[in-house]
C-alpha cells in the first residue's frame, strides 16, 4: 500500500550501508546503525529550505499579532470579513499558516517507512532461515541475513524491549538475551527524551514570545498548555521504547532527528535574528494607512471617478457657484479693458513727445529768418 514510501526509505538506507560497509564491513552493527543515522541526515538536508521558510513564516506571524488583533477588533462581528482580511494580510507579508505543517508531513512517512522496513527484516512467525531467504524491498536476502546477524553492543538493531523471547531467539548468530536489549535501548531512550525536551523547550519559548501581549483567552489557554509540552513530548520516547514495538534502530532515528532539530533551531534562529535586525517590523500605523489607501482605490473593472479640485469646488462667498463663475468672467473682462486703455494712453503720450522737438526747431528757424535782414541792413 505504501510501497512508494518503503522503497525510497530502504534505498537510502541501502546506499549508506554500502558506503559504511566498505570501511567497517557489511556485517558490522555500527555500519547498519550509521546507515539509519545518515538516512535521517539525508532527509533533514532535503528539508532545510522548507524548515527555513517555515521558521520565517512563524516569525512573521508573531510580528503580525498586533495587526491581527486590530483586525479582530474591527471585524470581530463579521467572521467572513475577518477571515478575508486576515488571509489578505498574511498574503501581503508572505505568511503561510500551512507552512509549519510541511516539515512534519515530510518526516512522518519516513518514520512509518523506516519502522515498517525494520520490522520486515525479522517477520513475526518466521524462523531465522525463512526471514534470511526473503528480500526486504531493495535489500537482497544476503543483506537481510547480514542485518539479522549484526549486533550493536550485543543487541540486534530491530530488537525492542518488549519483544518476546522466541523472536529474540530467531535472530541467529550469537544468542540474544533481554538484558542485551536493555543495555542498548534504555540509554538511547533517555538520550532521545533529553533531546526532545530541549527541542520542545526552545519551540515553546519562541511561541510564547509570539503570544506575549495577546489578550485573547484562547491564546492564554494555549500558552498555559505549551508550558507542559517539554515534559510531555519526551515521554513518547520512553513509553514507546519500553512498552511499544520501537526497535533500537527507531530509537537511533529518534535521537538523531531531535539532535539535528536542536542544532538547526539555534543556527537558523541566529540567522533570522540578524534578518530581523536588518529589516524591523512594519509599524501598525503604516499597515493601517496601506489598508485605507486600498479601501479608497477603485475595484478591478470599476471606472475611476475624477474629482474636481478644491478651488473649483469652493464657491465665492455669498454667491452661488454659477454666479461666482460669471462674476469671475466679468472681472477678467474689466481687467482686459483696463489694460487696453492704459496701452492707448501710453502710445498717445509717446507721439506728442515726439512732435515737440519738431515744433521747437521750426520756431528757431523763424527767429533766425527775422534776424537776417537786420544784419543785411547794417
Amino acid at each position: 500500500m505504501l510501497n512508494f514510501v518503503y522503497y525510497p526509505v530502504s534505498a537510502v538506507m541501502w546506499f549508506w550501508h554500502q558506503v559504511f560497509g566498505l570501511v567497517l564491513g557489511p556485517g558490522s552493527g555500527v555500519a547498519w546503525a550509521l546507515s539509519v543515522v545518515f538516512l535521517v541526515l539525508t532527509l533533514r538536508l532535503i528539508m532545510v529550505r522548507p524548515v527555513l521558510s517555515q521558521m520565517r513564516s512563524a516569525r512573521k506571524m508573531r510580528a503580525l499579532q498586533p495587526h491581527l488583533a486590530e483586525l479582530k477588533r474591527k471585524h470581530g462581528k463579521d467572521r467572513q470579513k475577518l477571515a478575508a482580511e486576515t488571509q489578505r494580510l498574511q498574503k501581503e507579508h508572505g505568511v503561510s499558516p500551512l507552512g509549519g505543517c510541511l516539515p512534519m508531513l515530510l518526516q512522518l512517512p519516513v518514520f512509518i517507512g523506516l519502522l515498517h522496513v525494520l520490522r520486515y527484516f525479522n517477520r513475526p512467525g518466521l524462523t531465522f532461515e525463512q526471514n534470511a531467504a526473503i528480500p526486504n524491498y531493495v535489500f537482497s536476502p544476503e543483506l537481510v541475513r547480514s542485518f539479522l546477524e549484526a549486533r550493536l553492543f550485543g543487541a540486534p538493531l530491530s530488537a525492542y524491549v518488549a519483544m518476546p523471547q522466541n523472536l529474540l531467539d530467531s535472530f541467529g548468530g550469537a544468542a540474544v538475551e533481554r538484558w542485551h536489549v536493555y543495555v542498548v535501548a534504555v540509554p538511547l531512550m533517555l538520550l532521545a527524551a533529553i533531546a526532545t525536551h530541549f527541542t520542545a523547550r526552545w519551540s515553546v519559548r519562541q511561541q510564547q514570545a509570539g503570544l506575549a501581549g495577546n489578550d485573547n483567552p484562547q491564546a492564554a489557554q494555549m500558552a498555559g498548555f505549551m508550558k507542559y509540552t517539554p515534559w510531555i513530548f519526551p515521554l513518547g520516547a520512553i513509553i514507546g521504547g519500553l512498552f511499544f514495538q520501537f526497535p533500537i534502530a527507531i530509537l537511533v532515528y529518534w535521537l538523531t532527528n531531535n539532535g539535528w532539530t536542536f542544532a538547526q533551531q539555534h543556527l537558523i534562529g541566529r540567522k533570522l535574528d540578524r534578518e530581523a535586525e536588518e529589516a524591523p517590523p512594519i509599524p501598525l500605523a503604516v499597515v493601517a494607512a496601506r489598508e485605507a489607501a486600498k479601501a479608497r482605490a477603485p475595484k478591478p473593472g470599476q471606472k475611476p471617478v475624477t474629482r474636481p479640485s478644491a478651488a473649483a469646488r469652493t464657491p465665492t462667498k455669498g454667491v452661488p457657484e454659477a454666479g461666482a463663475q460669471k462674476v469671475g468672467a466679468q472681472k477678467a473682462g474689466a481687467q482686459k479693458a483696463g489694460a487696453q486703455k492704459a496701452g492707448v494712453q501710453t502710445s498717445g503720450s509717446a507721439r506728442s513727445g515726439a512732435q515737440k522737438p519738431g515744433a521747437g526747431g521750426s520756431g528757431a528757424r523763424k527767429r533766425a529768418g527775422n534776424r537776417q535782414p537786420s544784419r543785411d541792413s547794417a
